[in-house]
């Protein structure tokens, strides 16, 4: 499959959106912890749902549920019932109300709430959610643009691009290039805008 000039423009115009999306909610989200990591507590329930849905979305989901599907047949769609769904569900009505009233942003400090403020076990705890924390968010990273990168090399073949490229990538690396050029957009305008912007995803 070729891509014509008006993919391409859709695709750079789609880039260009995420870069401008985080650069207007900059403002808003370096008011405060709040503002950045709870985009002030004002945006809509429904927005947050169905940015958290679009998150359950993805280019890698897809392949590994058609590979799953390949392997078990029909009934591999159960598969996604034995995590997902239900810890959805159990944060949504046992969790989502403790959560509210911790005033917590973080889940080290959830921990507080939980176990106070003082003392070694409560400070390794904390270590360890945090440590958590950044390895599930580099093994998602990880995850997605390997996927990505392998979707977006069958559109545009390496052959299209190496020549505008100052080095040359190895065949089986061209996926990683990919996901990470598409990672690093997504990146930016997640880190600079907050979750005002994230919300904004779908």
């Amino acid at each position: 499959m070729r891509l014509h000039l008006i993919d391409f423009l859709i695709i750079a115009t789609y880039l260009l959106l995420t870069v401008l999306i985080g650069l207007y909610y900059r403002k808003k989200a370096r008011q405060n912890k709040d503002s950045y990591m709870l985009g002030g507590r004002t945006i809509p329930w429904y927005k947050l749902g169905l940015s958290d849905a679009s998150d359950m979305f993805d280019i890698s989901g897809t392949m590994w549920m058609v590979s799953l599907c390949f392997v078990y047949g029909m009934k591999s769609i159960w598969i996604p019932w034995l995590w997902p769904v239900f810890n959805q569900v159990f944060l949504m009505m046992y969790l989502s109300r403790w959560l509210r009233r911790s005033n917590a942003s973080t889940g080290a400090e959830w921990l507080a709430t939980r176990f106070g403020t003082k003392g070694p076990g409560v400070a390794a705890s904390h270590q360890v959610v945090i440590a958590f924390a950044l390895l599930s968010c580099l093994g998602f990273l990880a995850y997605g643009f390997v996927g990505l990168g392998k979707f977006i090399e069958i559109f545009i073949p390496w052959e299209l691009v190496r020549d505008y490229v100052p080095f040359a990538v190895a065949p089986q690396y061209v996926p990683h290039v990919y996901g990470i050029v598409f990672t690093l957009f997504a990146m930016f305008y997640s880190i600079i805008g907050g979750c005002t912007a994230l919300s904004w995803e779908i």
